[in-house]
């Protein structure tokens, strides 16, 4: 990954260029606060949008990119499939119905939320017909461990092209880092700042101190330098413009290595091994 500044991507596996830096908006909600967090962000350059059916918040971002006045081919939007939709028919519904949220011609990303058992390939072969239908540029997973990816890898025509994962120095999950990186399927990162408990990681102080930023700014480039897709969230203007201020210093070698060496295996979503699907 080439780190150049908030409007850089990253080329996934099928040739389509990714941001490498974007919005999460899990838990934003739907009306003002999601629109004027996303209306903020794309002004303030942010090109990557991360939503997904269950966070209840697509009709707002939707509307946000479109009043935006910034060009729909210069804005990546991604959603994702909710569990109750998962199987193969039901899945063509779920877009149906993100499209009709979003009211926008296409989905830049659209990946399955969970690998619910017994049903993830069939959604997969809907994300496929999807693709083929060029309905969507690009396609791909969420929380999918190695194990899940095997088996999706082995089983269909196409490989996914992202794998967004739970992410940060307290789950580094390098074997995982590495099998996607074997497999060429883009790794990122949701809740890279741990819903803020970021920020009571005492370790990075040091590292802070040394290139004048906080904890924030040095674990999302952190993320960047391991060259993972990032797309902490926020609502907040001023952490929206903050969280983008990591392009005007670079870590060593040392300090990747002191971050990776942060991981407790520690969680603070669920484990996609023992998630409820319910």
């Amino acid at each position: 990954m080439n780190i150049t500044d908030l409007n850089g991507t990253v080329k996934l596996h099928n040739g389509i260029a990714m941001p490498y830096f974007g919005l999460g908006t899990s838990n934003a909600k739907e009306g003002y606060e999601v629109f004027n967090a996303v209306i903020f962000a794309l002004q303030y350059g942010y090109r990557l949008i991360d939503t997904a059916y269950v966070y209840g918040n697509e009709k707002s971002i939707g509307n946000a990119v479109r009043i935006s006045n910034i060009p729909r081919t210069e804005i990546f939007i991604t959603s994702k499939v909710s569990n109750s939709f998962q199987g193969y028919d039901s899945t063509l519904r779920a877009f149906e119905m993100t499209m009709k949220n979003l009211k926008l011609d296409y989905l830049d990303l659209y990946l399955i939320h969970w690998a619910v058992k017994d049903k993830y390939k069939d959604t997969w072969r809907a994300l496929e017909t999807l693709y083929k239908q060029k309905c969507i540029r690009a396609i791909g997973v969420s929380n999918f461990l190695i194990h899940h990816l095997k088996d999706l890898i082995y089983s269909t025509e196409i490989i996914p092209m992202v794998n967004q994962i739970e992410f940060h120095p307290y789950l580094v999950q390098q074997p995982l880092l590495e099998f996607c990186i074997d497999n060429k399927i883009q790794l990122e990162s949701w809740s890279p700042l741990m819903k803020g408990k970021i920020f009571n990681i005492n370790e990075l102080q040091s590292i802070c101190l040394k290139y004048n930023k906080d904890v924030a700014q040095i674990v999302l480039r952190w993320n960047l330098q391991k060259n993972i897709v990032t797309i902490p969230k926020s609502i907040n203007k001023s952490r929206i413009e903050s969280n983008a201020n990591i392009f005007d210093f670079e870590l060593d070698c040392e300090e990747i290595i002191t971050i990776d060496q942060l991981n407790c295996n520690y969680r603070i979503g669920a484990n996609p091994d023992n998630f409820n699907f319910d």
